[in-house]
């Protein structure tokens, strides 16, 4: 992959391509977005997104998650990271605590690329 691919924000990773049922994907293309749609496929990570979107200002910390898992805060705080780390959410520190939000660009940009499946 060269290396512009890989400096491509997921952002725009996604808005680049057309919906896949009217045009072929180029591998290029599917190797960005691939690891955003793996991130989604884990059941915690695919709640911990709806959590965190569907929370109070859109916003939240772990230590607003931790009850809703059976999992410990270092496991649910990994999750976040991975979300974060393909572009789905972004993060600010305050304190000791790190907030995170939905990033809905990206989200909108993924239900775009996958717009005419069923058609």
């Amino acid at each position: 992959m060269s290396k512009s691919a890989l400096e491509m924000t997921p952002v725009d990773a996604v808005a680049c391509c057309s919906p896949i049922v009217r045009d072929p994907l180029g591998a290029d293309d599917a190797a960005r977005i691939a690891p955003l749609l793996k991130a989604l496929a884990d059941p915690v990570r695919l709640r911990l997104l709806s959590l965190v979107g569907s929370h109070t200002d859109g916003e939240a910390c772990v230590c607003d998650l931790g009850d809703a898992f059976d999992l410990s805060q270092p496991t649910i705080s990994h999750h976040l990271k991975v979300l974060h780390d393909v572009g789905l959410l972004d993060r600010e520190k305050r304190g000791v605590w790190v907030y995170y939000r939905v990033r809905p660009q990206v989200l909108a940009d993924l239900a775009a690329l996958l717009g005419g499946v069923g058609r």
